[in-house]
């Protein structure tokens, strides 16, 4: 088939140009920009990409044409499709049509922590021989790519995103997969442009656990009461997991920061003591999680998924480290919500306990940008010795709903952290050339390109020094 992408650039969709190129169609697509590292692995793999939204972009012998969530109802390019009869779908839709068939969709849903265990899920399985499928928001280091399509009747897993679908199609990505299993890691209120209330949140999670078959498997983290509250919707076997409570069905024992070693206990009873590559007490929960639905879902060996995960590499853009340049490492993290901020510096404070931990940070997701969550932040970066604040992604924003950025860098230094809200993001790498020294960490927090920093950053540092 010829199969046209609108907004191919962004993560899933450029996964889905991968998976359909991977599957033999044409693919071609179209995007406002198509930066690094997308861009280049969509040529890499054989996409024909198409800068800007145009209806002439949509060629009369297209078959198929998926219209990506970045669009609102005046695309160009989507107007063109649905308004030529084109035959038109998103990419869950997609997914259920080239993905999912004669598949086991193994879906990870949560606030937290789904990109990450996605990627230990599909590794493990790996490990054990299985050849997974596999569709992550992210690229899976080990495989050099977040898509794989599945063998027939084989697993397949899937970050379950709980973000809508389409504007023609409201409802969360996640309640389209067909899941036969599946984890919820977390629930913590977030997309508030589609959920504007907590409830609605919730709901769409409760319907994710509440459509699962009565055969299926969720391994659900008994230490989140939201999860706790969802997962009653749920009417087949569940399992929970638990880092802090050792009655749940796993749990952990034992645990040495770093390097990073735990004890899985199964029941009370301990079935391996693991070595994970990743730092942060929220990813032995994310280990736990994986390790919990490949062994009682898919049958996976104790011992091979521990021997394994010595070999596990991680995912692009979660606690990554790009480089040393004079002696600062530099990490980039996808953090941006809050919870995520804390844990995410907590982990990192915990492997570097010497030096300084800078942070920058882009409030630039819907909920980030929101003052909302204006305490939530001042309390989220106690573990840094420095903060500095880029302008907020989505200024367009009624004053009294955004995040007040100054106020934040004022809160910050009430609380011994020093602070400041940078009117640029050249601002914001120019106090972090100036103030890094050897033996310092940088975190570059943020759920989008960060205006270039992480590249910039690297080479202005390596020139200093």
């Amino acid at each position: 088939m010829h199969i046209h992408l609108i907004g191919v650039a962004g993560t899933g969709m450029g996964s889905l140009a991968g998976l359909l190129r991977e599957g033999g169609h044409r693919v071609t697509g179209s995007d406002l920009a198509f930066h690094p590292p997308m861009g280049p692995a969509l040529r890499s793999w054989g996409v024909e990409c198409r800068q800007g939204y145009s209806a002439a972009h949509i060629d009369p012998r297209t078959d198929l044409v998926v219209v990506g969530n970045v669009c609102r109802s005046n695309n160009p390019e989507a107007r063109a499709a649905i308004d030529g009869g084109f035959e038109t779908t998103h990419i869950a839709g997609a997914l259920q049509r080239f993905a999912l068939v004669d598949s086991v969709p193994l879906v990870v849903g949560g606030t937290h922590g789904k990109t990450t265990t996605s990627t230990l899920l599909a590794w493990l399985l790996e490990s054990a021989g299985q050849r997974p499928g596999f569709f992550i928001g992210g690229i899976a280091e080990n495989f050099g790519r977040g898509f794989r399509l599945p063998h027939a009747r084989g697993p397949m897993v899937l970050e379950g995103d709980e973000y809508d679908t389409a504007f023609f199609e409201k409802t969360a990505k996640f309640l389209h997969y067909r899941a036969k299993h599946a984890i919820i890691t977390s629930i913590e209120h977030d997309h508030v442009d589609i959920y504007p209330s907590e409830n609605e949140y919730l709901d769409a999670f409760q319907r994710f656990a509440g459509a699962l078959p009565a055969d299926a498997v969720l391994i659900a983290n008994l230490d989140d009461d939201r999860v706790r509250q969802v997962a009653q919707a749920a009417t087949c076997r569940l399992h929970w997991y638990s880092l802090n409570n050792p009655e749940a069905d796993f749990s952990v024992s034992d645990r040495e920061p770093f390097p990073h070693r735990f004890t899985v206990l199964h029941r009370g009873k301990p079935r391996t003591r693991v070595d994970l590559p990743l730092i942060g007490i929220h990813n032995a929960g994310n280990c736990l999680a994986a390790m919990a639905l490949a062994h009682v879902a898919q049958g996976a060996d104790w011992q091979v998924m521990t021997d394994g995960l010595r070999e596990f590499r991680g995912s692009k853009r979660r606690q990554q480290l790009l480089g040393t340049p004079a002696g600062v490492r530099i990490y980039d993290d996808f953090a941006h919500h809050p919870t995520a901020v804390s844990e995410t510096l907590v982990a990192l404070r915990e492997r570097h306990p010497d030096g300084r931990l800078l942070v920058a940070f882009e409030p630039r997701s819907a909920t980030a940008c929101r003052r909302m969550h204006q305490q939530r932040y001042a309390e989220a970066f106690d573990s840094a010795d420095a903060v500095f604040l880029a302008p907020i992604g989505r200024p367009e924003l009624e004053p009294e709903l955004r995040l007040d950025t100054d106020e934040l860098a004022r809160a910050l230094s009430n609380r011994g952290v020093r602070a400041v809200a940078c009117g640029s993001i050249p601002e914001v790498q120019t106090r972090l050339i100036g103030m890094a020294r050897p033996g310092d960490s940088i975190a570059l927090l943020s759920n989008g390109a960060f205006g270039g920093i992480h590249a910039q950053l690297l080479t202005a540092l390596a020139e200093s020094h």
